[in-house]
């Protein structure tokens, strides 16, 4: 009798790196959160399943079968806000990055432009750092984030370094929230920031940070902050941060994101 060898097709490297990647990507998102902790034992019962289902015993094979299949509707309930942040990654990082438009086409080495006043934002916060002037300011791309700006006071008004000084001065009746900044505008101050829910934040962050990294995780904004206490200027996307950088860091971060070639 001939045992024939297992034949493992390109196929099947091909869905087993799939869906590594797949998994991989996941971790990224609830890593740091109360979400990891389900999500491993959801995995868990799932590795079960299928030893029981090798080893060919039906009562406990059928009723987990039946446990994983209301297990998709838990997961989708239980992780709406990464499934969300997942798509909203691919979306961004993966769509827009090759995104065509005519003005690039057409551009013929024009100067390079920015979507906001950059230099605006950026003597705001040297200015504030210098003094210990707490400051919170997300800036959107693609997200509207109109949903955040019905929670603040709408100034639409034109950035300036002035003006934002002016909104995040103690004695300011605006200065309690966030700023959102829209292209060349300041659409609203005192937003209120959803926070994130990692675990695994340094103590030393306060609420500023966790509101910056709340909103970043949730959207594709982008969010400086500036600390009352120590007077130093943060930065956050998604679920990173980068604390501690001096006014010419923080301009070439916001020329990298917001150029227009």
């Amino acid at each position: 009798m001939i045992t024939a060898f297992i034949t493992i097709r390109f196929l099947d490297i091909l869905d087993i790196l799939l869906v590594a990647f797949l998994l991989y990507q996941i971790y990224k998102l609830i890593r740091g959160t109360t979400a990891i902790n389900i999500f491993i034992g959801i995995f868990s019962l799932y590795l079960l399943w299928l030893v029981v289902k090798a080893l060919n015993m039906s009562l406990l094979s059928s009723i987990l079968g039946q446990v994983i299949g209301v297990g998709v509707i838990a997961l989708i309930i239980v992780f709406q806000q990464e499934i969300r942040r997942f798509l909203l990654i691919i979306s961004t990082r993966y769509i827009r990055s090759r995104k065509f438009s005519f003005e690039k086409l057409f551009s013929f080495g024009e100067k390079r432009t920015y979507e906001v006043q950059i230099d605006s934002i950026v003597n705001a916060c040297s200015n504030m750092s210098a003094f210990k002037t707490g400051a919170l300011i997300a800036i959107s791309k693609k997200s509207d984030l109109m949903s955040f700006i019905r929670t603040g006071d709408v100034i639409n008004a034109d950035t300036s370094s002035r003006l934002l000084e002016s909104i995040f001065f103690k004695n300011s009746p605006l200065h309690d929230g966030a700023v959102i900044i829209k292209r060349d505008k300041i659409a609203a101050a005192r937003c209120v920031l959803p926070t994130t829910e990692r675990i695994d934040l340094p103590p030393q962050f306060g609420m500023r940070h966790r509101a910056a990294l709340g909103i970043a995780e949730k959207t594709d904004a982008v969010v400086i902050l500036v600390s009352e206490e120590t007077g130093a200027i943060s930065f956050a996307k998604q679920e990173n941060i980068e604390t501690n950088i001096g006014p010419n860091r923080l301009r070439q971060i916001l020329e990298k994101e917001f150029s227009i070639d």
